[in-house]
């Protein structure tokens, strides 16, 4: 049986990971080690908006000190993530070089999405409860020192994912001036938290009652330190959390790091996350807290593993992706029918040129959401939808996707209906983008969305075929689809010109 000997290098917000994994033939991974140190990053970016050249200093030699612990168990492969300390610094490009030339370890900055996406797959792999446990209402809460991500569960269908800027060591820092001269720290924070779950809450729970919460983090496994005395094996009742509560109020941090052995920069974040759960207890109604022993390095370890199909995980996480398109779609009051018909019609006809297209899984998606996307900015304004759309999806986190896969679905759905320049024109704008992909992708968008231009299904048993240098779309229609055959014409030269093959349009009347 291969093993493989697999590293996840994090470089967190408050401190940098390594841990080392064998992956087996079995299809399973396992940690064998793993060392830390705590380097509090989100200090410098939340307070001075940049890394200081102390910190990126102790990066590198910390990660130097990482490549060490590699070679000594002769890793094969690693994967390093970056997150929210150095994806916000405005010299985060200048401290990926210095790593890179330092330590030629190539890190790469996650967006929150990607982070966040990452974080859940790790807690599907390791914690075997997971689908029991969100067969209910549940929010999977990942609390980090830049931010709380919240995503909720229903019959384990990922419903909404949203992320709150409120993270342990960003409110420990922002508020601690305010806290001193209060001299009632705990009781701002208190507020301060309690007003953006309390906008969640109204946002999106309504009259949902979540039964239980799913808490991931690195406080989190912390916080079993100030419990030894409470019996609690993976979950917390909301009974013994309020004993962990009134331990965070009682004990500073410098007492919980004597009495607990806790490291006092761990400490310093204790009631800060404490209180985020605590208004979660409360404005969820829930009844429990589940604790996984899950680490954000087993999220990168499952994450690899997924890469390469290494592992059949029975859980569908591009399902996940698609149900967060869908619910934005469905915030903005979409027609649904019309846009699964275009949809449908905008996968058939990218299957059937997959062998030309030089496009794959992760295009295919983008397709996918453009078409479940392309009308939600009608809700703002008809006059201006495709635009409207554009920062509409521009703007939205959607779980699982960067950046750049973001901003280029919002070009494919702003150009599905405005005039696409050349690259040179557009080029600045585009940030990175893939232009020749948005292109491809909005010629299919183009055909499929004028099929169903009525917005009344006129067609159906559509059939798809590549013949002789042309797309030969043929179908059954039941009504008349004048105006679907007259605008065909158009979006067929553009097409054409994408794709050098000319699509056709051939219709059979229904009896």
């Amino acid at each position: 049986m291969a093993v493989k000997t697999f590293a996840s290098i994090y470089v967190g917000s408050s401190d940098l990971s390594l841990d080392i994994y064998e992956i087996n033939g079995k299809k399973t991974f396992k940690k064998i080690d793993g060392i830390s140190r705590i380097i509090e990053l989100g200090k410098d970016t939340y307070n001075n908006g940049c890394l200081s050249i102390e910190s990126i200093k102790l990066v590198c030699d910390t990660l130097n000190d990482f490549k060490r612990k590699m070679k000594e168990y002769q890793v094969q492969d690693y994967r390093a993530y970056a997150t929210s300390a150095v994806r916000e610094a405005e010299n985060s490009e200048i401290v990926i070089d210095s790593i890179k030339r330092e330590t030629d370890i190539d890190v790469k900055i996650l967006s929150n999405s990607e982070q966040r996406y990452i974080s859940f797959k790790g807690l599907v792999a390791k914690y075997e409860n997971f689908h029991q446990v969100a067969s209910k209402n549940t929010a999977f809460v990942d609390v980090g020192a830049g931010s709380v991500q919240i995503s909720l569960f229903d019959k384990n269908n990922l419903i909404v994912t949203e992320n709150i800027p409120i993270g342990a060591l960003r409110i420990r820092d922002y508020l601690s001036l305010i806290g001193s001269k209060s001299g009632k720290l705990d009781q701002v924070i208190a507020d301060f938290v309690e007003s953006d779950i309390f906008t969640f809450r109204n946002l999106y729970l309504n009259d949902k009652e979540i039964k239980n919460i799913i808490a991931v983090g690195e406080v989190i496994k912390v916080l079993r330190k100030v419990m030894p005395d409470i019996d609690v094996s993976e979950k917390i009742s909301k009974e013994q959390f309020d004993k962990v509560y009134g331990r965070a109020i009682k004990f500073s941090p410098q007492e919980l790091t004597e009495k607990y052995g806790i490291p006092y920069e761990r400490a310093t974040l204790i009631l800060p996350t404490v209180l985020i759960y605590k208004s979660l207890l409360n404005n969820c109604k829930a009844e429990d807290i589940y604790t996984p022993n899950v680490s954000f390095s087993d999220g990168i370890a499952a994450s690899y593993m997924d890469e390469g199909s290494k592992v059949a995980f029975s859980h569908d996480f591009s399902e996940d992706i698609l149900a967060s398109a869908i619910n934005i779609s469905k915030r903005y009051r979409c027609n649904q029918a019309h846009l699964d018909a275009v949809a449908d019609l905008a996968l058939k006809i990218f299957d059937s040129v997959k062998k030309i297209n030089g496009m794959g899984k992760l295009e295919r998606l983008q397709l996918q959401i453009a078409a479940i996307l392309h009308d939600c900015g009608n809700y703002i304004s008809m006059h201006n939808g495709a635009i409207n759309s554009y920062y509409i999806v521009a703007n939205t986190e959607i779980i699982g996707l960067s950046h750049k896969e973001r901003m280029e679905i919002a070009n494919v759905v702003k150009y599905n209906i405005h005039y696409l320049p050349s690259k040179e024109s557009i080029e600045a704008e585009l940030g990175g983008c893939n232009y020749i992909t948005i292109a491809k992708l909005v010629a299919i968008l183009r055909i499929a969305n004028i099929l169903d231009k009525s917005h009344l299904q006129k067609i159906e048993d559509v059939n798809i075929t590549l013949k002789d240098g042309k797309l030969i779309i043929s179908a059954v229609t039941y009504d008349d689809i004048s105006l679907e055959a007259g605008l065909f014409e158009a979006r067929a030269d553009f097409f054409e010109k994408v794709f050098c093959i000319r699509p056709v349009l051939r219709l059979r009347k229904s009896l």
